[in-house]
């Protein structure tokens, strides 16, 4: 499907999703999976190529002489120009945060389908034990608290404008802005991806499961149950939730 319809993110996305899951004898019991599953490499994907468009923005920026007036080494003189302007940096910095936003608007949904007995088989939340147990139910809110702060900082900085100097300098890029707010993105996805690894975990384990063959991923999930609590009773998930997201900053 990906050669009929080429971009690049998810190109890769998909044969990445491929090499993990190539050891697993599994077919799903629907005719269609919901969209965190199946849309995964077409969401994931334009975050991978927003992030290849900054990162090109960012190797000609970081690599620039940008000073306003300029002295040219192969030319006389001092030359006057508009080349410190960051607009273009500015709109890589919101096309990433929005696909960044959208790749943590799919990991809540797979939040709720491992928290749902209809995909996993397992119990409501995946608790265990006696009737009324809340097990990880608070995750979800946990997610769409950081899933709201996503949203807030992925406005774009560039619908933002300012006139100053006496009305010369008349346009601003607000790239720093953007900059902080990519930060401040960063951390809020790791609390959603994390919730998200703390329930994947946690319903393998239920189920008995690991991830087949040795690859990666066997790899990852084996790091991943070693640091995390193995407790299904209902607590306090803060320990849980941050152990989670520092695993995942460190892969």
């Amino acid at each position: 499907m990906h050669d009929l319809r080429p971009h690049a993110g998810a190109q890769l996305l998909a044969a990445w999703m491929r090499e993990l899951l190539a050891a697993a004898d599994w077919d799903s019991p629907l005719v269609q999976d919901p969209f965190g599953l199946r849309c995964l490499p077409q969401v994931h994907g334009a975050a991978l190529d927003a992030w290849s468009a900054l990162d090109q923005v960012l190797s000609v920026e970081i690599n620039a002489a940008v000073e306003n007036p300029l002295l040219n080494a192969d030319a006389e003189g001092y030359h006057h120009h508009g080349g410190f302007h960051l607009a273009r940096l500015g709109l890589a910095l919101d096309q990433f945060r929005l696909g960044l936003l959208g790749t943590a608007e799919l990991s809540t949904t797979r939040l709720g389908i491992l928290l749902e007995p209809t995909f996993t088989g397992l119990p409501p939340f995946l608790a265990e034990g006696e009737d009324g147990s809340s097990a990880l139910m608070i995750t979800e809110y946990a997610a769409q608290s950081a899933l709201a702060e996503l949203r807030g900082a992925a406005q774009p900085v560039a619908l933002g404008h300012a006139v100053i100097s006496r009305g010369v300098e008349e346009h601003a890029s607000f790239a720093s802005t953007g900059a902080r707010r990519l930060l401040e993105s960063v951390e809020h996805s790791g609390l959603v991806l994390a919730c998200e690894l703390v329930a994947a975990v946690r319903a393998l384990r239920m189920r008995g499961l690991v991830p087949a063959g040795d690859g990666e991923l066997r790899s990852f999930y084996e790091g991943a149950a070693e640091r995390l609590n193995s407790s299904v009773a209902d607590r306090n998930l803060t320990t849980d939730i941050h152990e989670a997201a520092a695993l995942l900053a460190a892969s």
